[in-house]
């Protein structure tokens, strides 16, 4: 097939137990691009079927255990195997075979009703996937793409002229900081870690503009061959990798991207797989992670990892040693679902985190973007964004994972310009949200919108008191989202 992987495959990766060594200290700026979306679980009445339909990877389970020390206990008394299959964590987070035939939401159930004092915390292996996708119910059945078969063409032209730019005044941003991506003190690369459905390695928007393939990874293969796999126009997941990818090349254009598959074919993938890919980027070099998943529902292990990158320990004192003392800066899309229902994890308002809805080249909110303003932080341009397709083509998406790219290349741009100006991630977040266009206004079904629009010249230049736009007149209606 003409856009079939390559088959040269590269081996060498990190070993089944993610444990690694710590490496110096570094704030990684971790970006959440949501929306290569979690294949979403099963509402909680599917999550009891007997026959173990919850949307989650069949014979596997995830527990802590307060003390390690009783494993083989709890293991033989719920059917699992007495040897972890990876662990990670302290104290120790498993994840575990099962052995007794019964489903994986039958075991946690087992576990924890009543709560068996032995287990912090016991969940499924849940799947994840591309949650724009069409046929989850969390969006409404919307392809992520809003309805809109996405557009192949376009041009390279059309990629660096296109409306986002000048929406946050990206080239006067850049002029104003003296870099586009490289840090100030010693002119080294950002570096951005795409975890996603992986990317064109060859694509022109790309050249030069890659980590070595020795800190590249492939979840879903096992090898640092993180290539995109499929069809551009039959298989929907196909190019969202590599379109997520192009977006940050052009926010932040010398920064280096590290590509991360964890997202197969069609667009699936699973908790610890993710799990595994944040502490990869963590260990080889990354400053900003793009992150690209969500689900309805809280898991545990990805909100404890989430709160460790931010300040190094959980509320309730779990650390992860995998990840040192390195810090990640997240931005989460919030979403496509058009209501105010809660995706996660970009409804968890970690405080190392940003949860990004999207806005429209008119400053209105997407009319298809999750919101509330309880817990969507700031928004971005993420409507009819050009940017590469498998190929070396280009094309035309809308989504929050296209917004949320953005805000992850201007974290990465206010990084590069402050490299050791903010403490912790929170810090520099709180930077981008406090520096963004706060526009508000009444829209239904969301209520009242603080939009938040991020900008990257009020970023680089700590405008606190970010101007709405001087043409605000021609953006004072609200776009109607047309379908087409």
């Amino acid at each position: 097939m003409g856009n079939a992987r390559p088959q040269t495959r590269h081996s060498g990766g990190p070993a089944g137990e993610m444990r690694g060594a710590v490496t110096p200290n570094k704030l990684l700026i971790f970006a959440i691009a949501l929306f290569t979306f979690a294949m979403s679980p099963l509402p909680a009445a599917a999550d009891k079927n007997a026959e173990g339909d919850c949307s989650c990877v069949p014979g596997q389970v995830i527990v802590q255990l307060a003390n390690s020390a009783d494993l083989n206990a709890v293991a033989a008394q719920y059917g699992l195997s007495l040897t972890p299959i990876s662990q990670v964590a302290n104290p120790s987070i498993f994840l575990m075979n099962i052995t007794s035939g019964q489903a994986p939401q039958q075991v946690v159930a087992a576990m924890t009703t009543p709560a068996d004092p032995r287990i912090v915390f016991a969940e499924v292996n849940r799947k994840l996937s591309n949650a724009e996708r069409e046929g989850l119910s969390w969006t409404q059945g919307r392809s992520w793409a809003i309805g809109r078969s996405w557009a192949i063409g376009g041009s390279s032209k059309g990629y660096g002229k296109q409306y986002f730019p000048l929406r946050i005044r990206l080239n006067e941003a850049f002029a104003a900081a003296g870099t586009r991506g490289l840090r100030i003190d010693n002119e080294a690369p950002v570096v951005v870690a795409v975890m996603d459905t992986g990317i064109d390695l060859s694509h022109p928007a790309f050249a030069g503009r890659l980590v070595p393939q020795s800190q590249m990874w492939d979840f879903v293969d096992n090898d640092n061959d993180p290539s995109e796999v499929g069809e551009l126009r039959q298989d929907p997941s196909y190019g969202h990798g590599t379109h997520v990818a192009g977006i940050i090349a052009l926010t932040v254009p010398d920064a280096k991207i590290m590509p991360i598959r964890i997202l197969g074919p069609d667009g699936s993938g699973e908790l610890w797989r993710i799990t595994a890919g944040l502490i990869w980027a963590a260990n080889n070099g990354a400053d900003v992670v793009n992150l690209s998943i969500g689900y309805p529902e809280r898991v545990r292990l990805l909100k404890d990892l989430l709160d460790c990158v931010d300040v190094g320990t959980t509320p309730t004192g779990t650390t992860f040693p995998e990840i040192g003392t390195k810090r990640l800066a997240v931005s989460v899309a919030s979403g496509n679902g058009g209501n105010s229902a809660m995706i996660y994890p970009a409804a968890e308002q970690a405080d190392g985190m940003l949860s990004v809805g999207a806005s429209t080249r008119y400053d209105s909110l997407a009319l298809f973007s999750s919101y509330n303003r309880s817990w969507v932080d700031v928004t971005a341009p993420g409507e009819d964004i050009v940017s590469a397709l498998p190929g070396g083509r280009y094309g035309v998406w809308s989504g929050t994972s296209m917004a949320a790219p953005i805000v992850a290349g201007i974290t990465a741009l206010v990084k590069a310009r402050y490299p050791t100006t903010f403490a912790t991630p929170h810090d520099l977040l709180a930077h981008v949200k406090e520096t963004a266009v706060d526009k508000r206004f009444n829209l239904q079904p969301f209520g009242e919108v603080r939009l938040k629009r991020v900008d990257a010249l009020c970023a680089v230049t700590n405008n606190q008191n970010c101007p709405i736009p001087q043409n605000a007149a021609l953006f004072s209606g609200i776009e109607v989202f047309s379908v087409r």
